[in-house]
């Protein structure tokens, strides 16, 4: 029996010690550490007095607990000693002390404070953390300069320290961190020379230097890099020229040296690194007169990305081009295009992105285009194209999003090509000489955000079909030949979610029942839409391409390159509108711009209007309204500019602050509204023979000039003005603006 115990106590005995052999060694976390971590905890009055403020994650930081097992903390298994600390997006509210306990923590390998609300200059005492492979302080709004001290962080691979306020040269000691593999500096205010010991950070893969402030050359050290991978000198003062050899660069993927002034030719042994796939290059100074030469092309990926914008380049376009995915070749000076791609006949290019805008290009639109089935943004504006758009474009819609056609020449009717179009959003083709009427196929087009027709000769009714289109927020008929009537009792309104309709410059005529703006819902509250961003438009491979407008200014035409969503704007003058201002016009609360000038309504001006607590400007003037102004307009506080004149007011100008700033022409050619002196300092009244004589001159401009911007938005902070003035007795124009 005695035996049988034994063996059993034995037996447990070697289990025991097997098992434990078998398992890993349990670490537990040092004291010293422990309490290290806690001090640097205290360090930061938001947290020592409410651990768990901002992060649940240090709600389990305490000294009964094994800090081992804290949660963003990790420990070495043999040693205890803390060698990761992530702290990502809690907010410190505070600085990094000299005497941080943060630098007790000698075996520090990673220490991550990414957005973490950090102000104040980077310690010198980062020496300290001698260990260190990942140091992440972006995202914070530290100061001064990056300290020499960590030039003695030698193990150091991961280095960002971007999206502060770092001012300065990168201290020289950075070009001997020989192990950093990963470099990004970008969005501080640093200035300089790139340092000429880059070449010695041979084992770099990636290097981000964007948005600062550095100038002067690349050095010649740079072509050492081999091993990058991804390259952002972009929105800098470099200049003079790229290294004439970069074929060395075999990793590189992506190379981005956007806005800076960079010169000289097409950088051409760019183009022999195999993996090559997003290269942006505009807005710089780069020259060529001939075609731009692709080296090994057939060898290249086929789906590179390539952006020449804002250059010096001309002559032909390369007939390479059906190589690329995304093409950015605007703001050139190209002319023509080189013998037609014969390829784009024999295969199916995978080009998506296709931007010529802004060059020299005249004659017929290529045809090769409509060989282009993958397209989804074509950009043809601003060149002197002339012909027909070519019925082929049929062939595009099935991918096609945006075509971007405005400013050129073209003639002809414009071709019913959108009968299969499910993703199109986006038609521009102002500016040109385009007669006919509007492409009915445009109706399957359920997606369409923005129709610009502006400066055509289109003779058509107005397009009630479109009103069943819920996406549609943008349409502008500006300067045709529109007629007839808005409003028809068979006919559904529509339109719910319009931001701008400009019609003006047309013959509409006919009365707007009351109710007529009771059905455009997007301009009496802000919807919020499934995207988030502040203006019109969709991102393009990482750079935001914005729909834009065109509006009068100071009476120059100026493109508005930002739509902003938060803009809405109603332009109905100079047609042959006529009976009372709709009273619904008081629920668009979320108006900005209101012009109906140039008609003949008449009756008093609605009291609703009182009601548009964000408009900024609004246009009355050249009808035929009567009664009084309604006094609560003065309440509008942002109302910078109104204008009544050329109407049968009467009765006092109100006396609030918003009409005492108005120009006295505001209100003039209203005989019997009086209180001009408490503006002017004066009564003026117009001079009827003037008047009849400008009448005989010009029987068509029953108008005046009228400038008005619109207000832009900071973050907080409503901030803009919106000036108007009468200049003349005729020519009547309305301006809209938009800051970004």
């Amino acid at each position: 029996m005695v035996g049988r115990h034994c063996y059993s106590y034995f037996f447990f005995l070697i289990s025991l010690l097997l098992g434990t052999l078998a398992s890993p060694t349990l670490s537990y976390c040092r004291h010293d550490q422990r309490d290290a971590l806690l001090k640097f905890r205290d360090e930061f009055p938001i947290l020592r007095h409410n651990p768990d403020a901002n992060d649940t994650s240090l709600s389990s930081w305490n000294k009964s607990s094994d800090c081992c097992s804290w949660v963003e903390v990790k420990c070495d298994d043999k040693s205890g000693e803390v060698i990761s600390l992530e702290l990502p997006s809690i907010s410190l509210n505070s600085t990094l002390k000299p005497n941080s306990a943060l630098f007790k923590l000698q075996r520090l390998s990673k220490l991550s404070l990414y957005n973490s609300s950090l102000y104040g200059e980077i310690p010198s005492s980062f020496r300290n953390l001698s260990r260190l492979e990942v140091l992440d302080l972006s995202h914070n709004a530290l100061v001064g300069q990056i300290p020499e001290s960590l030039g003695n962080l030698s193990h150091l691979t991961y280095l960002d320290l971007s999206n502060n306020r770092l001012v300065g040269q990168v201290p020289a000691s950075v070009g001997k961190l020989s192990s950093l593999e990963w470099v990004v500096l970008s969005d501080n205010h640093l200035v300089g020379n790139i340092l000429a010991s880059l070449g010695n950070l041979t084992q770099l893969y990636y290097l981000n230097l964007g948005h600062n402030k550095f100038s002067g050359n690349i050095p010649v050290s740079f072509v050492n890099l081999t091993k990058l991978a991804e390259v952002h000198l972009n929105n800098n003062y470099f200049e003079s020229t790229l290294p004439v050899d970069m074929s060395g660069f075999q990793g590189l993927d992506y190379f981005d040296v956007r806005e800076n002034s960079f010169s000289g030719s097409f950088p051409t042994s760019l183009f022999t690194v195999p993996n090559l796939m997003k290269v942006f290059l505009g807005e710089n100074q780069f020259t060529g007169t001939g075609p731009i030469e692709f080296r090994n092309i057939s060898l290249l990926p086929s789906s590179i990305v390539l952006y020449l914008d804002h250059n010096k380049f001309d002559g032909p376009v390369p007939r390479t081009i059906y190589k690329f995915l995304d093409i950015d070749f605007s703001y050139n000076s190209f002319s023509s295009f080189e013998k037609s791609p014969s390829k784009v006949l024999d295969e199916s290019p995978q080009i998506t992105q296709l931007d010529l805008s802004s060059n020299s290009f005249q004659g017929p639109l290529p045809q090769w285009i409509c060989n282009l089935r993958s397209l989804e943004f074509l950009d043809l504006s601003n060149n002197r194209f002339s012909g027909s758009i070519p019925q082929c474009l049929r062939d595009l819609t099935v991918s096609l999003e945006e075509l971007l056609m405005s400013n050129n020449n073209l003639s002809g009717t414009l071709p019913d090509i959108f009968v299969n179009a499910p993703n199109f959003k986006v038609l521009d083709v102002s500016h040109n000489r385009l007669e006919g009427k509007l492409p009915k196929s445009l109706i399957n087009c359920s997606l369409l955000q923005m129709v610009n027709v502006r400066s055509n000769k289109l003779k058509d009714e107005y397009p009630f079909w479109l009103g069943s289109l819920q996406s549609l927020n943008v349409l502008i008929l500006r300067s045709n030949q529109f007629y007839g009537q808005l409003y028809h009792s068979h006919a559904s309104i529509g339109f719910q979610n319009l931001r701008v309709i400009d019609i003006s410059h047309n013959s509409f005529t006919g009365s707007l029942p009351s109710f007529y703006f009771s059905s455009w819902h997007n301009m009496v509250t802000s919807v919020q839409q499934a995207y988030d961003d502040e203006t019109l438009g969709s991102p393009r491979f990482g750079i935001d391409y914005h729909n834009s407008m065109e509006m009068v200014h100071k009476g120059v035409d100026t493109e508005f390159e930002r739509i902003r969503r938060d803009f809405r704007a109603i332009d109905f003058s100079r047609n042959a509108f006529f009976g009372n201002i709709p009273e619904s016009i008081g629920l668009l609360k979320e108006l900005r711009v209101l012009n109906l000038s140039g008609n003949q309504f008449t009756n008093n001006i609605p009291q609703s209007l009182a009601n548009l607590k964000n408009l900024e400007a609004l246009d009355v003037s050249r009808n035929k309204l009567s009664g009084q102004i309604p006094r609560d307009l003065g309440s509008l506080s942002f109302l910078s500019v109104m204008d009544f004149s050329h109407n049968n007011l009467q009765g006092p100008i109100p006396l609030g602050t918003q009409f005492q700033r108005q120009k006295c022409s505001s209100f003039m050619d209203n005989p019997r509204l009086y209180g001009l002196n408490e503006i002017c300092g004066e009564t003026h009244v117009s001079n009827p023979i003037q008047q009849e004589s400008d009448d005989l001159s010009e029987p068509k401009e029953q108008v005046v000039n009228w400038i008005a911007a619109a207000i832009a938005y900071g973050p907080g902070v409503f901030c803009g003005m919106v000036i108007g003035h009468i200049f003349f007795p005729h020519g009547h124009e309305w301006f809209m603006e938009k800051f970004h």
